[in-house]
């Protein structure tokens, strides 16, 4: 049917009021997003009315003219993350990035990208390792741990490379000779139209002179007024979603595993998008190193109150300011024993903090003779919950991590570390202990659990999951008790006409968890990615790479989720990104209130899923035209469902009105909301 452009405003201008459901997210079903930081500046190369700027391993223009900030990611335009050094090329107006892993970019100042992957896939024993990047006219010169390669970044690809047999610090061109200054065996030179490929035709010229790398004291003032956003450092090791916020901190401190020494802060991504970073210069209060903050536990009645905890101790803030800090001198914390010595409160370790039903702090002092498992009321109390259980070889445990209760008020938590791979559920109320030692699978099949156990999370029907080096394990709820446990590695058929199975993830190390609004599991790895595996356990629905999409690493420190919208949050090794998914929390019931779509109206340039949201567990949707004729139906994922836009037939919809029908899982009468769809 023809529509024309008179028609076309009056429907607009009707679905606008008709319509004015706010979309709970702008971000689209499907999409990534990365939260950067951008704070540590070093490096700004000026292109014309254009400033770039290289921080904390983030790339960004500002556009002297018109005063806007672009900024450059894998979601966009750039191939890879953690860029190393830039350089403008003016010869061939082109922005040359350098990632540390040797993956190089060039970028032009209109944002489009050209991706040079040469010199990352090339394979040598050689010491890759970039050690300056130089432009000379239309060439770039990367200085490597071998010699030089030449770049023609006028033609993006790799024009030579010599190999010269020594570390290459920096190049640089005087009085037509080509310079390869080397800090291990001096500077050396060649002549113009010498075979540079060819070792012999470089010769020594003079001893080696450290160069200073500088920006421009102008430009890196320019720099330094600008706001790109995003949070102050790219280190998430723990994350919590929370009263509609992401509460994160960067530690991640392991006795007699890993001490990663990171600037001890807790950053907070508001429902707005803003950042607020709590106080982080401590050390001159506290009189202990701030580093290694490993754990946040946000107030359960008060979001602007929370406390923090490490390798020196825990924090108490409000309102992003220090209210108090606790360690041995002013608490019964503890500090560690290490080898037979006592070490001082840069050692008082609190490597796992949560906040139970009752409003009280529940902490583990870790490593220490006497305590162990503690309780801090709201009045400021300290009560011990000490069990043999939680000692090993005269000290209480070494890495406690994942404090978490469970719906059921029971307190778990895991033991990060070789001495012992083991995981326990605590019965507040009663004081009762289930110790949980992993060693054989429900078929007897010996686990790999050398390296202790990673997490833990409940899923939607009760059962616990711990995440391990053999893949992740499933305690059933029946099994809470500690009464003979059955550790569940779950069986995936092949569904290829035999009986056959395998295990769910076998052999890749699990360090992440979380459990989304549909009950599906996300499996965060040290090395594979991200995995998403459907409530039953059957299915793997995806599997997130750097390589096959905009994750910014394989390495998974922590995974978060925001119910309310289906955004999965990813900690990794290289910043934070998410993923926008498609399930939410479900809704207890379905109102007209917080049952609506978006985009709505969907206008004629939008080809991605329209979504349903506010919807209760499994509900039967259905839409039909308003005069009753069915186009799509399905049930909800989790508060959720989506629709492509299609027909039955699969043939994009018509302009018009059309009707979403709900009902409960039971049959129950739901709500009913409208779409408007432009043509």
């Amino acid at each position: 049917m023809y529509i024309n452009d008179n028609f076309k405003k009056g429907f607009l201008a009707f679905a606008a009021a008709l319509f004015t459901a706010v979309a709970a997210a702008a971000q689209g079903i499907g999409t990534w997003k990365n939260y950067l930081a951008y704070s540590d500046i070093t490096d700004v190369q000026q292109a014309g009315g254009t400033l770039f700027v290289l921080a904390s391993g983030g790339l960004y223009s500002y556009n002297t003219a018109d005063q806007s900030i672009t900024t450059f990611d894998k979601t966009n335009v750039m191939s890879d993350c953690g860029i190393q050094a830039i350089a403008w090329c003016q010869a061939a107006g082109r922005l040359v990035a350098v990632y540390s892993n040797g993956n190089i970019d060039l970028v032009s100042r209109d944002g489009s990208t050209i991706n040079m992957p040469d010199y990352y896939n090339y394979s040598t024993t050689a010491d890759k390792t970039v050690y300056g990047l130089d432009i000379v006219g239309r060439n770039a010169y990367l200085s490597t741990g071998f010699g030089v390669v030449c770049l023609n970044v006028a033609d993006a690809e790799v024009a030579e490379t010599y190999n010269l047999g020594f570390r290459v610090d920096y190049v640089y061109s005087e009085g037509g000779r080509l310079y390869a200054a080397s800090s291990t065996d001096g500077i050396y030179s060649a002549q113009p139209g010498a075979n540079l490929i060819d070792p012999a035709s470089w010769t020594y010229a003079k001893p080696y002179v450290e160069r200073q790398k500088t920006i421009d004291p102008e430009l890196l003032a320019t720099a330094q007024t600008l706001a790109p956003g995003g949070p102050k450092y790219n280190h998430f090791a723990f994350m919590t979603f929370e009263h509609g916020r992401l509460y994160t901190t960067g530690g991640y401190y392991r006795s007699g595993g890993a001490d990663a020494n990171r600037p001890g802060t807790v950053q907070i991504l508001q429902s707005d998008g803003q950042w607020t970073i709590c106080q982080d210069d401590l050390r001159p209060i506290t009189g202990y190193f701030y580093v290694d903050i490993n754990c946040v536990a946000p107030d359960p009645s008060d979001p602007d109150h929370l406390f923090a905890a490490g390798r020196a101790g825990m924090y108490e803030f409000r309102n992003g300011r220090l209210e108090r800090y606790y360690n041995s001198t002013n608490s019964p914390l503890q500090t560690a024993v290490d080898r037979g010595t006592q070490l001082d409160d840069n050692y008082a370790i609190v490597n796992s903090i949560a906040y139970g039903t009752d409003g009280s702090l529940w902490l583990f002092n870790c490593q220490t003779t006497d305590n162990s498992l503690m309780e801090l009321t709201a009045d400021g109390t300290f009560t011990k919950h000490d069990d043999p259980a939680f000692m090993y070889d005269g000290l209480s445990l070494q890495a406690v991590s994942s404090m978490m209760f469970d719906s059921r008020g029971l307190l778990w938590f895991t033991n990060n570390n070789y001495t012992t791979s083991s995981f326990y559920c605590y019965q507040p109320s009663t004081g009762a202990v289930a110790a949980f030692t992993p060693r054989t699978n429900q078929n007897g099949t010996t686990l790999n659990l050398a390296d202790g156990i990673r997490c833990i999370a409940e899923d939607a029907d009760g059962n616990m999951w711990v995440g391990t080096m053999s893949g992740p394990l499933m305690l059933d709820a029946r099994y809470i008790s500690g009464d003979d446990p059955v550790f569940t590695q779950v069986i995936v058929p092949r569904n290829d006409g035999t009986n056959y199975g395998d295990y769910l993830l076998d052999g890749i190390d699990i360090t992440a968890m979380a459990v989304d609004g549909a009950g599906r599991k996300w499996f965060g790895t040290s090395s594979n990615g991200v995995y998403l595996v459907s409530r039953d356990n059957m299915t793997q629905i995806e599997h997130f790479t750097s390589a096959n999409s905009p994750l910014l690493s394989d390495n998974i420190e922590s995974i978060a989720v925001n119910g309310a919208t289906g955004e999965v949050f990813f900690g990794t090794d290289m910043g934070l990104c998410s993923y926008m998914g498609d399930a939410t929390t479900p809704s207890a019931e379905m109102t007209k209130d917080n049952v609506y779509a978006y985009p709505n109206p969907v206008r004629p340039d939008y080809t991605g899923p329209i979504t349903v949201t506010g919807l209760s567990y499994n509900a039967d949707v259905k839409i039909t035209t308003v005069n009753g004729t069915l186009v799509a139906e399905g049930r909800s994922n989790g508060g959720t469902f989506t629709w492509d836009g299609c027909d039955l037939e699969g043939r994009r919809v018509a302009s018009g009105v059309y009707m979403v029908l709900t009902a409960t899982e039971s049959g129950d009468s739901g709500t009913v909301c409208k779409i408007a769809v432009i043509k």
